[in-house]
């Protein structure tokens, strides 16, 4: 579990069979299978000895079998690698891969960072291996005299690399990649 400091025990699952019948392809991870169920959960993402992260829900639903939690009402604050805090991620729901990193967070995504821009999505995605935040929705990006659209985008998670596909935008001036 590279990179988590978290003091979460999963638990182990005892199936009962059923006979005969057809069985499941797949698994589901449903709230009332959930091995553990932890209220006002947080815990810290690492990198080499620097947080990364700090994650936090409502109501978080863990899975021993996949290693992973589904969150409700997510809140995600980023930190560069002095520890000062770059942005905040905000979220209805999410689900957190214990081991990786990796974390999706969905419903009304907001990003604010720390100097007032302003970044929205309905899906974004949090690679702790790559230190990357990225989409393949539509997004919403503002600034200072900036407004800026597109179908999906990958950035830091500071957000001051934001490369997006099929940008179109108001106000400001924007360099484009390789001009």
């Amino acid at each position: 579990m590279r990179g988590v400091c978290a003091a979460l025990l999963f638990g182990g699952v005892i199936g009962a069979g059923c006979g005969g019948g057809i069985r499941p392809t797949a698994t589901i991870n449903a709230p009332d299978s959930a091995d553990q169920v932890l209220v006002q959960m947080s815990t810290y993402i690492t990198g080499e000895g620097i947080v990364r992260a700090r994650v936090r829900a409502d109501t978080a639903y863990m899975y021993s079998n996949t290693q992973s939690a589904e969150l409700r009402g997510v809140h995600v604050t980023f930190y560069d690698d002095r520890g000062t805090q770059t942005s905040t991620l905000t979220s209805r729901e999410g689900t957190y891969h214990t081991r990786s990193g990796e974390m999706e967070a969905r419903g009304a995504v907001v990003v604010l960072t720390t100097d007032g821009r302003t970044l929205r999505s309905e899906v974004m995605r949090y690679s702790e291996a790559r230190s990357e935040v990225s989409s393949d929705k539509a997004f919403t990006y503002d600034g200072p005299g900036k407004h800026v659209e597109g179908d999906g985008f990958t950035s830091d998670p500071g957000f001051r690399n934001v490369v997006a596909k099929h940008p179109h935008a108001t106000g400001g001036t924007f360099t484009l990649p390789n001009q």
